[in-house]
């Protein structure tokens, strides 16, 4: 046989060896390389590699963020209560050959059930150290940060990295519920309660200090109202006495008429007086009235308003 001949045979076995010794890596997996099953290169990132054929075998494992969604279990808090609690993990392969060797072969399931495991441990140490009441308010944040830190070196140890921690839900067993709902409902009464006495303590000093401002305002109007009374009333008799000293029988007898006129304005009206009253002055004659009215030698201002006085 020819070289010639022999050429496409020779290039044929070639190509075969050189596909057989080329391997690639996909972008959402990272690889090891065993030689007769003894881990020689961990870690491979993703890309084009060479191995040497039927020595080097080859084992991907994906790279990326992984779920284990664990079932509810059982926790047991300080208050030696139980509650239910349902959390899931985020994780991912961080070291491809202590995750190999630690799960017996790089089985997924067995690295969840360790995770599982690890993750449970960590809530229960997590809950016994806290009441229920304690595990759903602010210190649910606590709870999260103290659980990752702590299967995060539990979990290195199988070369998986714990990218996120979260409880989704914490419930109770029937037999603590109801008395877990009344503790809280009581509570909630006693602080609705201490809001209410706060708001009617608030609402009496408001009202008392209003109470205290009406006072003073009706006080201060009073006494300004009287003075201003006073004022006038001083005015008035001041009038009166001016008018009465330059001429006393013509005062008399404008005074006369508005009573007249006031006590005899209606036609129902009834007077029950002596004949001789005095009431009747200005009824008893034309030289009566003469005689007692003398007209005034300068004008006199009368206020027409006022009110008589006993019919003078």
């Amino acid at each position: 046989m020819s070289f010639k001949s022999s050429l496409p045979t020779l290039l044929g076995i070639v190509g075969v060896a050189v596909m057989s010794s080329v391997y690639t890596i996909d972008q959402r997996e990272t690889g090891l390389k065993f030689k007769f099953r003894e881990i020689v290169v961990a870690d491979i990132p993703p890309g084009i590699h060479f191995k040497i054929p039927y020595v080097n075998q080859i084992k991907t494992f994906s790279n990326q963020i992984l779920t284990l969604d664990a079932k509810p279990e059982r926790f047991l808090t300080s208050e030696k209560k139980y509650v239910i609690v349902d959390f899931f993990v985020k994780w991912r392969i961080a070291h491809t050959g202590t995750f190999y060797r630690s799960t017996g072969g790089g089985r997924m399931s067995e690295a969840q059930r360790f995770l599982e495991q690890i993750m449970k441990d960590g809530l229960r140490n997590e809950f016994s150290r806290r009441t229920i009441k304690e595990a759903l308010s602010e210190q649910r944040g606590a709870i999260m940060a103290g659980l990752k830190t702590k299967s995060s070196v539990d979990a290195k140890k199988l070369g998986i990295e714990i990218v996120d921690v979260r409880v989704s839900q914490i419930d109770f067993p029937n037999t603590v519920s109801d008395s877990v709902f009344e503790r809280m409902r009581s509570e909630r009464k006693q602080v609705a309660q201490d809001f209410r006495s706060r708001g009617k303590e608030k609402a009496e000093a408001t009202r008392a200090s209003a109470d205290s401002t009406a006072i003073i305002i009706e006080a201060e109007a009073y006494r300004d109202a009287e003075k201003v009374r006073g004022d006038g009333d001083s005015k008035a008799a001041n009038t009166y006495a001016n008018a009465y000293q330059k001429n006393p029988e013509f005062y008399a007898f404008y005074r006369s008429l508005g009573a007249y006129r006031t006590s005899l304005g209606q036609s129902n009206d009834v007077i029950v007086l002596e004949p001789d009253s005095e009431f009747f002055n200005y009824f008893k004659g034309s030289d009566t009235v003469q005689r007692r009215v003398t007209a005034p030698t300068t004008p006199v201002s009368i206020n027409p308003t006022t009110p008589p006085n006993n019919g003078y």
